[in-house]
Order: structure tokens, then C-alpha cells, then sequence
């Protein structure tokens, strides 16, 4: 059996994002969104098996094959760490390792639009960060989270599943609690971080609707609150959050997160053309009066519109995004066109002078109505 560090160790360098182990076939590597073969003999079910035994343990070991999926975290001898996905498919084991940079990395190095740093100094309030899986949600959430530690002396308390990024405490007061090893589960863990006196909260995902409850509470006792969604715009997110309740109470949810939500950024990654890598494009939006109003009145279906008119004030639709990442020859055109929302309008915009897709200067919409 080929050990497991060897192969995550083939993976970092290599620059690989990701590893996946499936019975039968080699390791696979994914870098820049494509998947690469390795040299690696294929994988047995008995090799599959021992490598979660060494990373878990026995006795996790067995609550994974009672629940057939185990979330946790490793690091190997050079010190790179690892998300990883343990589970089961067609009734063998399989596995899939998200390699996780040691650095936390710098917001400008990420090419986000100016206003997620704004964003970091908000005094209360919840800002939602979301994608599909794979979209650099928590390498955001990181750069964001690193930033305050660089700037304020805050109490910032973290709730991840499993912990990734590895914060250093600067001006900061940084706690990472682990879901499985330090907590059970979010609700738990939230249900208890109130009385911990924090300042700022990190909730690894909104996933159910005790964590959402307590998370949208949190925010709303004064305290602010970075989060995840899997979901690929603003509309959709606050829609997710909503449909979450009983009928019931969304009524109620509605007002709550009128109150409390500051801004959502959505985000996906394009391949680079430049360079070897990866970059986001983003939609941004901020919750001034008119999209407070919009969310209270159940209008979500206006939210579009006032993203697209408020670029002035930081907000930015993802089609707007795609084509400033061109504009600058960051990306391709075919992919460009090929992704946006409206292929039709994306070419037409691609053929708009440069200067249309210049960065706006915000205005100070963060705190409007908030």
C-alpha cells in the first residue's frame, strides 16, 4: 500500500487543489480545475480502508462506518494541512483531500473588489460568504478574518467542520473550536458562544435551522458574524435562509434578517490565463434601506436590479465581475461568455470599452440603513 503522505505530499508538489482516492483507480489530483491521473498503483478496498484508520483511529473509525461520512483535518511531516471527506460509495470506502495553504492569505492578494475590506470593519451585523463547493469561500472568509487580527484587539471565536486555516493570534484573540473534537455540532456550539464574550463570530456553514437560528440571534445581540452558504447569488441566499423556517415564522425571519444581514458576497473561480491558477469573480451585495425593504416585503426578485444600479456604493453583479476579470486579462473570453447568467449580453459587454469595468469607488453604503 502506497502511504497516504506520500501521496498528499505528491499533491502540494505538484500545486494540486485536491486529492481523490476511489478503489480500483490511481489517486487523482486535481490542479486548475482539471483532474490529472497519478503514477500511483490503484487503489485496493483494503488500501482505502487503512489509510482512514491511520488518519482517524480506531474508534472514529467506527462512527464513520456507522455514519458513512466523516469530516476532519490532518497535517503531514512538512507541515501542510488538509481538509478531508471520508465516505462511502457503491459500498467502498472513498476519499477526498482539500489541501489547505499554511499562510493565511492577504485579502489583496485575492483581487476581490475593494469593498470586502470595508466590510471588515463593521461593527455588528452578518456577512454571508457563498459558492458552490470549491469556490474559495473559506480561503475568503481567512483573508477577511486575518485582516481584523492585523487591525482590531478583538475576541474572535471560530466554529469550522473541520478547522482549516490556522490563525496565529496577532492583535487578535483568535478560538478555533472543531465540530466532533471540541464541540458536537454548530448548534451546540453556538448555543454556548454567547457566553464566551466574543466580538466577532465565524460559523463554518449555515447548514440546518437550529445553526441559522442561532447564527441570525448572534448577529442580532450586537456581535459580528461571518458565515457560509452553498448558494450561487444574493437572491438565492436570502431565499435558502427563509425557507429554512416553518411557514410560520419566516414571516418573522424575514424582519430579523432585514435587521441584521450587512452583505453577501458570491463567488466562483475561473481558470487564469495569465498564470497557473485560479481567481473569483464575485456579486456584491450590501444591504442598504432598498434592499433591507426588499427582503422585510418578500420582493427578492428586486434584488437584481438594485445590485445592478448600486455599483457606485460597492455592489457588483457576477456578469459585471466576469467582465472586469477579462477586461484586465485575467480570464478567457469563451469562458467568460460561456459562464455568465446571459451568454448574449455577457459578448456584447466584452466588446465595451475598458474603462466601463473599472473599479467603482465606494461611497460608504456599508452602514446604510444598518
Amino acid at each position: 500500500m502506497v502511504d497516504i503522505k506520500t501521496i498528499l505530499a505528491a499533491a502540494v508538489q505538484n500545486d494540486a487543489s485536491d486529492v481523490h482516492i476511489n478503489v480500483a483507480i490511481p489517486p487523482i489530483l486535481r490542479k486548475n480545475t482539471e483532474l490529472i491521473r497519478t503514477i500511483f498503483p490503484p487503489v485496493t478496498e483494503e488500501d482505502a480502508k487503512q489509510m482512514v484508520l491511520s488518519m482517524v483511529g480506531s474508534e472514529r473509525f467506527k462512527k464513520f462506518q456507522e455514519k458513512r461520512d466523516l469530516d476532519f483535518s490532518m497535517m503531514i511531516d512538512d507541515g501542510h494541512r488538509f481538509r478531508i471527506n471520508a465516505h462511502y460509495q457503491r459500498d467502498m470506502i472513498a476519499i477526498a483531500f482539500r489541501v489547505i495553504p499554511n499562510d493565511i492569505p492577504l485579502i489583496d492578494s485575492l483581487h476581490l473588489p475593494p469593498i470586502a475590506k470595508e466590510l471588515t470593519d463593521l461593527p455588528r451585523g452578518l456577512v454571508l460568504v457563498t459558492g458552490h463547493t470549491g469556490s474559495g469561500k473559506s480561503t475568503t472568509l481567512a483573508a477577511m478574518v486575518g485582516l481584523i487580527n492585523s487591525k482590531y484587539s478583538e475576541h474572535i471565536i471560530t466554529l469550522e467542520d473541520p478547522i482549516e486555516y490556522l490563525f496565529k493570534n496577532d492583535k487578535c484573540v483568535i478560538e478555533q473550536r472543531e465540530i466532533g473534537s471540541d464541540c458536537p455540532d454548530f448548534a451546540t456550539g453556538l448555543r454556548h458562544v454567547l457566553r464566551q464574550d466574543p466580538d466577532i463570530i465565524m460559523v463554518g456553514e449555515m447548514r440546518d435551522l437550529e445553526t441559522t437560528s442561532f447564527t441570525i440571534t448572534a448577529a442580532e445581540t450586537g456581535h459580528l458574524v461571518f458565515s457560509t452558504l452553498h448558494t450561487i447569488n444574493a437572491p438565492q441566499t436570502i431565499e435558502r435562509i427563509i425557507d429554512i423556517y416553518p411557514a410560520n415564522q419566516q414571516n418573522q425571519i424575514r424582519t430579523m434578517l432585514a435587521n441584521t444581514l450587512q452583505a453577501v458576497i458570491s463567488q466562483t473561480l475561473f481558470k487564469r490565463v495569465d498564470k497557473p491558477g485560479m481567481i473569483p469573480c464575485t456579486e456584491i451585495m450590501l444591504c442598504t434601506s432598498a434592499a433591507r425593504n426588499c427582503i422585510r416585503e418578500n420582493r427578492i426578485y428586486e434584488i437584481p436590479n438594485i445590485i445592478e444600479t448600486s455599483r457606485r456604493l460597492g455592489m457588483q453583479t457576477m456578469d459585471f465581475s466576469i467582465a472586469q476579470m477579462y477586461s484586465k486579462g485575467y480570464i478567457d473570453k469563451e469562458d467568460a461568455i460561456n459562464r455568465s447568467s446571459n451568454p448574449g449580453r455577457m459578448e456584447k459587454m466584452l466588446a465595451e470599452p475598458i474603462e466601463r469595468f473599472q473599479d467603482a469607488q465606494p461611497v460608504g453604503a456599508v452602514n446604510e440603513g444598518g
